[in-house]
């Protein structure tokens, strides 16, 4: 969702959403003797580990079962797991008990939706179980729709309009709500709206519009729709509607087919606006209702797992996204999520074998091939990233952005196989699609310095790094770069002060270290070259001996002289350009 459409009220929305709790606190617990369990509960909601904090709460909560601080954790807890059942009656006596929480509140109406008591919605008592004006607005419209009373419903959508910040929701939620009674065109009138201006509110906003336009039979208008919004990319549950589309086939409403399907949008839509601008753990609360008031949102599902995989919950993530059916369209883009929470929980062969059959069902969608290029690359399995990237490149349009990255990281594999030919290609075919990629210019011009020796190449690769210089002044792997091909162009002087500036970007680098040394030996700087090759073997993880830097070959240097190792080498000894 464009975030950015939204500044004003997600700032008045964090405010009021993070104003409210109990009125207990951690020192009075501890006070009733529960020290030991409260704690252990509150460093596991530190570590956002949600399934221990429950259960700590839950054990000091029956030693003290009027606490309403460990009730609201408890509630918090389960609600994050995803266990919105076990939260509700916890919830309940919490406000039962006079104290003020977000989360009884949120949990509370949604188990109210949750059972379709929808009359207990409009019941709230407004001081006491207030979430948010838009939330509370929101779902008193669909509660209304719940029980049958659609204009007052409608009035209540136009009173949430009549604030400027507020509208889009209003006007789209008011949309959905005349979609759900069968007013499709009324529907359609809303998002066609201001240019329409709402289909762009979010993607789900998109697809609304393209259901509406399609229970309208206007199938190709409905095509249009979807091909402004998303392009022509392949995107598995895209290709579905289109094709569906095509063969003038009505889509049927899913967005928000009933009172309760509307009111899980309501919590989906808020965290949706809040993600990236609210802390994890709270977006999370919005997207778990959401998705268990609609167990087919599949967004709130895809959301629920992001945000745990987020958190570094990557075992609770893995079993959100397998939630997603495999005969679901989403079951894509769940997969890729549950391939990338996988290699985040160091589970990189497992990530593969997910991405592996991806493939085969999805064999010509490229992202999949490069999200297991990327993983093989990864592991150092070369000659699988490589394989996984032709068929990447085979299955992309000519004029896609992404294949300079590609041709870029197949040149990095091929680098790495030794393959300099291929690599070379390959980079170079990047540079061809991207001229100014500092990336590409600095791997290409640092991989030139090391395999080429004809003053041609290395006037060229010293033109490309100082191009990525000059785009990228504070990396420091380019800044070395350049210092090195003026180390390698005889020119040791100018090497001295970019290798000093690389240095100071990246202190504890050994190759930068290995390299300063190396240049302050070529210029007569001989204890200081002794000094950095110390402090480059100083940061040579343990076990780490085939790299750049080779602590054996710098130790040698430490002994001999870098003069004497070159010599041992068979290379050429040390030589200022142009005989100076």
């Amino acid at each position: 969702m464009p975030i950015s459409h939204f500044r004003s009220f997600t700032a008045l929305a964090l405010v009021a959403l993070s104003a409210s709790g109990t009125f207990v606190t951690a020192q009075d617990a501890a006070a009733e003797g529960l020290a030991g369990a409260y704690l252990a509960g509150r460093a596991a909601t530190f570590e956002s580990d949600f399934s221990t904090a429950a259960e700590y709460y839950t054990r000091a909560l029956v030693r003290d079962p009027s606490n309403p601080l460990l009730m609201e954790n408890v509630v918090f807890a389960q609600l994050a797991q995803g266990q919105m059942k076990k939260a509700i009656p916890v919830a309940e006596r919490l406000l039962q008990s006079g104290a003020r929480s977000q989360a009884g509140n949120i949990v509370m109406a949604g188990g109210f939706a949750l059972a379709e008591d929808f009359q207990a919605i409009l019941d709230r008592d407004m001081d006491t179980r207030q979430i948010h004006p838009l939330v509370d607005g929101l779902l008193e419209a669909w509660a209304q729709m719940g029980v049958g009373s659609v204009d007052k419903a409608i009035a209540v959508f136009d009173r949430i309009g009549e604030e400027e910040a507020l509208r889009p929701f209003a006007a789209y939620h008011k949309a959905l709500a005349l979609a759900s009674a069968g007013n499709y065109g009324g529907a359609e009138e809303l998002f066609a709206a201001n240019d329409g201006q709402l289909t762009r509110l979010s993607r789900r906003s998109a697809l609304a519009r393209v259901e509406i336009q399609s229970q309208l039979g206007e199938y190709e208008l409905a095509l249009a729709t979807l091909n402004d919004s998303f392009g022509s990319g392949s995107d598995p549950a895209l290709d579905d509607m289109r094709a569906r589309l095509e063969a003038e086939e009505a889509l049927g409403f899913s967005i928000a087919s009933t009172a309760r399907d509307g009111i899980a949008e309501v919590f989906f839509t808020l965290a949706a606006v809040m993600n990236g601008e609210a802390a994890n753990d709270f977006v999370l609360m919005y997207a778990r209702v959401a998705s268990a008031l609609s167990p087919q949102h599949v967004d709130a599902v895809l959301l629920s797992a992001e945000l745990l995989d987020q958190l570094g919950r990557y075992e609770l993530s893995i079993a959100t996204y397998k939630q997603v059916p495999s005969d679901h369209p989403e079951y894509y883009a769940a997969e890729m999520g549950r391939a990338e929470a996988l290699r985040r929980a160091a589970k990189p062969d497992a990530a593969a074998e997910v991405l592996e059959q991806l493939v085969g069902d999805f064999p010509t969608l490229p992202q999949v091939s490069i999200s297991l290029g990327d993983l093989l690359r990864q592991q150092e399995d070369y000659a699988g990233a490589i394989s996984a990237y032709d068929a990447a490149l085979s299955n992309m349009s000519d004029d896609s952005r992404s294949r300079w990255f590609l041709h870029y990281a197949r040149g990095i594999s091929h680098e790495r196989l030794k393959d300099w030919p291929n690599a070379e290609a390959d980079f170079r075919a990047s540079l061809a699609l991207r001229p100014d990629s500092p990336q590409v210019l600095n791997y290409l011009g640092y991989s030139l310095i090391e395999k080429e020796d004809s003053p041609e190449k290395l006037d060229e690769a010293l033109g490309m790094i100082e191009r990525a210089v000059a785009a990228q002044p504070n990396s420091g792997y380019i800044v070395d770069s350049l210092g090195w091909v003026f180390y390698r162009l005889g020119r040791y002087a100018d090497a001295v002060g970019h290798m000093e500036r690389a240095v100071e970007l990246m202190p504890v680098d050994p190759v930068v270290n290995d390299h300063l040394g190396d240049v302050y030996w070529a210029v007569g700087r001989l204890r200081e070259a002794e000094f950095q090759w110390k402090r480059a073997l100083s940061f040579i993880k343990s076990g780490e001996g085939d790299g750049e830097a080779d602590p054996d070959r710098i130790r040698s240097k430490l002994e001999l002289g870098l003069d004497a190792v070159l010599e041992q080498e068979g290379a050429d000894p040390l030589q200022v350009a142009n005989g100076d």
